[in-house]
């Protein structure tokens, strides 16, 4: 049967770092209309999925497809399982696009698109290698996921902190002596499996690190991993936001 991929879009309005950031204007536009329209250009079907009249409202005036879902949750899983169940089963896999994603590129969802050649994926996602010469303190960054991966490319370990930890060299020196990991938040999962994710309890790994990916980890879960040299610049706070603005008109 023909993979079909269904691109979902948790968005909502009540963030504690940035209230309303779905909707905060970056080149005339709300965020959450620049990352529909990348979204949308790749897949052939697109929703954002949120719990805020206001949003959805914001959806509509661009022509986007919106799914109101519960204020209840507590990830962006949860809420594209509950959208993925309203919409109506018929897609092999979904992916889960985040909301403060504006600057995603089509090769990041085809990419994650190209992880389902092997039909024993359950679970995929993306990293970018962190290169030499980059900034330590932003690698530092705690809003800033780290992974490890095996040779299968699957992932080993999500951490807030920098993994591995290279013994007996100063931290100067770690990027020219291991290739390090930072995680793009971008999921794919087969339908069957994200329900299946979503009925497990929180996970000890995953509330230490406030990580849900470990949650599945944890429960025997696989996650391909791909690798793009292409970077995303997230938005989590009002400075993320100056900073995207800066980067925006540099175009």
């Amino acid at each position: 049967m023909e993979k079909r991929f269904i691109g979902i879009i948790p968005a909502r309005y009540a963030s504690t770092r940035f209230p309303g950031k779905p909707l905060a204007d970056l080149g005339g536009k709300p965020m959450i209309q620049h990352v529909y329209e990348r979204a949308r250009s790749v897949l052939d079907c697109v929703y954002v999925a949120t719990d805020d009249k206001r949003i959805a409202l914001a959806v509509a005036s661009f022509g986007g497809k919106t799914v109101m879902t519960s204020g209840a949750h507590l990830s962006g899983t949860d809420r594209c399982c509950e959208a993925y169940l309203k919409i109506g089963r018929g897609y092999n896999v979904v992916i889960n696009i985040q909301g403060d994603e504006p600057f995603i590129r089509f090769e990041h969802i085809e990419l994650l698109k190209s992880c389902f050649v092997d039909p024993g994926v359950q679970i995929a996602t993306l990293v970018k290698p962190v290169v030499p010469g980059e900034d330590f303190a932003t690698s530092l960054s705690l809003n800033t996921p780290k992974v490890v991966i095996n040779k299968y490319r699957e992932a080993m370990f999500f951490s807030r902190s920098i993994i591995p930890y290279y013994r007996g060299k100063p931290h100067t020196e770690w990027l020219n002596s291991h290739t390090y990991y930072r995680h793009i938040g971008l999921y794919a999962y087969r339908a069957d499996v994200l329900n299946e994710i979503t009925q497990l309890p929180p996970s000890p790994l995953e509330i230490a690190e406030s990580l849900e990916q470990l949650r599945w980890l944890e429960n025997g879960y696989k996650i391909k991993v791909g690798i793009t040299n292409i970077d995303s610049i997230g938005i989590d706070t009002p400075e993320d936001l100056v900073r995207a603005r800066g980067h925006w008109d540099s175009k």
